[in-house]
């Protein structure tokens, strides 16, 4: 029996899950959490596994983190939901496409890519030891959190956003942190792009290093019924450095798409 993983909801209304990057938990998403539910939607925000209160899982893999997230949606019991991913979140969101469609009716995908990095590996090696090197030379997640957080950003970030996006990376378990790097450059499903066939939107911070626009608009290219959109001024944490524009392309894109469903 897996462990449910552990999360916030509020609203009523079409079920909207959010699924947060390596440096979150369901706080990345409080702004959208409170936006969309008044919008007239029931907003979900997990604790991927190992994050917040969710067990970890072993191993921790794509394939697990998908299996993880398709029983916290059939728990939902709202038969389909709009997926949407930010980062490494976007990723356990291709995961889930690719293993049970029919689970999601509407998919977006911010600051994330349908693979990671060049498929050698060294590359990958050198990418995860440089990100753990902080760690492995005694710092904190906080610490490592003030590090990183202000170069993810671009220069119209609100400062309100920019702290709670270092105030989440902080809560982050070290430990976790190490396998979700380990599992992160694992994942490619460029493949599986041509088989998505949800309404998708495509969203990508113009500063943003992690998954530059031009990653961004050659897998909207890939993705037969979707549209791409950026966010002018802001870099990889889009949602929070610029709340209102990033909530607003969101629920514009629902609006538009809900006519189409059955």
């Amino acid at each position: 029996m897996t462990m449910l993983p552990t999360f916030t909801a509020l609203g009523a209304g079409p079920t909207l899950l959010m699924l947060h990057g390596i440096g979150g938990g369901n706080l990345a998403f409080a702004p959208q959490v409170e936006a969309f539910a008044a919008a007239g939607y029931r907003a979900v925000a997990w604790d991927m596994p190992g994050y917040g209160h969710s067990a970890p899982i072993e191993p921790y893999t794509f394939k697990g983190l998908a299996q993880s997230c398709i029983a916290l949606i059939e728990a939902l019991q709202c038969g389909s939901v709009i997926l949407l991913g930010h980062s490494m979140g976007g990723m356990v969101a291709q995961e889930v496409l690719a293993r049970r469609p029919e689970l999601v009716n509407r998919l977006i995908l911010c600051g994330t890519s349908p693979a990671f990095g060049r498929p050698d590996g060294d590359w990958q090696r050198d990418f995860v030891a440089r990100r753990t090197a902080p760690l492995d030379a005694g710092q904190s997640m906080a610490e490592m959190a003030g590090l990183l957080v202000p170069q993810m950003i671009g220069p119209g970030a609100v400062p309100e956003g920019v702290q709670l996006g270092v105030h989440c990376m902080a809560q982050v378990n070290p430990s976790t942190y190490r396998r979700a790097l380990q599992a992160l450059v694992t994942f490619d499903r460029k493949a599986n792009l041509a088989n998505i066939h949800v309404p998708t939107l495509l969203v990508a911070g113009e500063f943003d290093r992690n998954a530059p626009p031009a990653v961004m608009q050659k897998m909207a290219r890939q993705i037969a019924a979707s549209r791409y959109a950026e966010i002018a001024r802001v870099g990889h944490l889009q949602n929070l450095e610029a709340p209102d524009p990033f909530d607003a392309l969101v629920l514009d894109f629902l609006a538009s798409t809900h006519k189409n469903l059955h």
